[in-house]
């Protein structure tokens, strides 16, 4: 491939990269392999018709990917799951991102590690030699740069999803693209039937007279998560048409806005909707945390709280942070549903 005589070429465009990065909460990366590219598995090749297919990615461009692919590298945890289920084997992924128990890459034997957004190793992109890069969520601003570390002839693949727009339309638009990059239009079509009925199921057992505050834990302390803004719980508003008991303006980013505890008290939500932030991160890498339950269950303050007295609490699954993907918005909101019905 051309990939090879540029190689050297592409160091000091590597190095550069890596220093450009600005930090962005996440796991520390993990050592750098140095395998040769595994090839795609027979499955996700098979399942795809061969030869070039025309596919309009996240960003709106029209992309041309050639199947089947030899080396594949993903970078976006929204789409881990789905690509391991799928039977789509990696050569390459940030593996430091990736939910050992839920996923087959991270101990997959001779896959590159491309380290996490805050140390990325982007010289795997160039170790790889791709065919086709699927590359979106953390990894997302790095797309010039892999661009230019992958061969001229490779599929750039955006999968972030647009900023601004709603979720859960980004999230059936993201599915179905993978689908028709690979081949597998029945099951993305299941998987967002299952996502529809979930928040059908959620919105129609909702009391729409009970109001709800949306929280992240994080560092031993609480985050307010603001309706209709940020990654994880904001968008839900929306989509559920949720009645907000506080309605200040929050942060656009994974991490909240500070917020006492006496100001959850104040507000007197029938229901809190809680994203526990550090049992996705430290509590995977085995470090102490205080879990979200107990901060809000345990604390005097918020003991009067109409949520916290009658146990309206409804948690993310704990991966959260690092599995953003349709399955587990379709879990959380079958929670939701439950917990809904149950009152």
């Amino acid at each position: 491939m051309k990939i090879k005589n540029r190689r050297l070429g592409l160091v000091a465009l590597v190095s550069t990269a890596a220093f450009a990065l600005t930090a962005c909460g996440g796991a520390t990366a993990g050592s750098t392999e140095s395998s040769a590219p595994a090839p795609a598995s027979a499955s996700s090749s098979a399942s795809a018709e061969a030869g070039p297919k025309e596919v309009t990615d996240m960003a709106g461009d029209a992309v041309t990917v050639q199947m089947p692919a030899e080396s594949i590298v993903a970078t976006d945890n929204r789409i881990f799951r789905t690509l391991d289920d799928w039977g789509v084997e990696l050569t390459a992924g940030p593996i430091p991102l990736m939910d050992k128990d839920v996923l087959s890459y991270p101990t997959a034997e001779g896959i590159i590690d491309l380290g996490s957004h805050r140390e990325p190793n982007m010289e795997g992109f160039v170790e790889a030699e791709p065919d086709l890069v699927l590359n979106g969520q953390r990894f997302s601003d790095l797309k010039g740069d892999i661009a230019g570390l992958i061969p001229e002839d490779a599929a750039l693949v955006d999968t972030n999803v647009t900023e601004g727009k709603p979720l859960d339309e980004e999230l059936r638009r993201l599915t179905t693209l993978l689908g028709d990059v690979f081949g597998q239009q029945a099951e993305a079509e299941a998987l967002i039937s299952d996502f529809d009925a979930s928040i059908e199921r959620a919105k129609e057992a909702y009391p729409a007279d009970e109001t709800v505050v949306g929280l992240i834990a994080s560092g031993g302390d609480l985050s307010y998560a603001a309706p209709s803004t940020g990654r994880a719980i904001g968008p839900v508003f929306d989509m559920l048409d949720l009645k907000p008991a506080l309605d200040r303006e929050g942060s656009t980013n994974h991490q909240g806005d500070d917020i006492s505890v006496e100001a959850i008290a104040e507000a007197n939500p029938d229901w809190l909707i809680v994203m526990d932030r550090d049992a996705a991160t430290a509590g995977r890498n085995g470090e102490k945390f205080t879990p979200a339950a107990e901060l809000i269950e345990g604390s005097e303050a918020l003991k009067d709280v109409t949520a916290v007295k009658e146990g309206n609490i409804v948690y993310l699954p704990e991966n959260f942070y690092v599995v953003e993907d349709i399955q587990n918005y379709t879990t959380f909101l079958t929670d939701l549903a439950d917990a809904f019905e149950g009152k």
